[in-house]
């Protein structure tokens, strides 16, 4: 059953590397080096995260919304 989870790539400043995670699916967090990369560990890591919950006879959530990024501008 293919499933569609919204994920979050964030940079890590200093390092080649981006943190990647999946907000429905909590402990879901893997890296990358690349946004291809990132997708693609995205992938593999939300197929563990569903299999484990498989196993332990957890329920798998579904995303029934997506989640938002918004940026704002504060003045301090």
């Amino acid at each position: 059953m293919a499933r569609q989870y919204t994920i979050f790539v964030e940079p890590n400043p200093g390092e080649a590397l981006y943190t990647v995670s999946v907000p429905a699916l909590p402990g879901c967090i893997t890296q990358g080096s690349t946004l291809e990369q990132c997708i693609e560990r995205a992938k593999e890591a939300i197929a563990a995260w569903i299999a484990d919950a498989d196993a332990e006879g957890e329920p798998v959530p579904e995303e029934a919304e997506r989640p938002q990024a918004i940026t704002i501008l504060v003045a301090a």
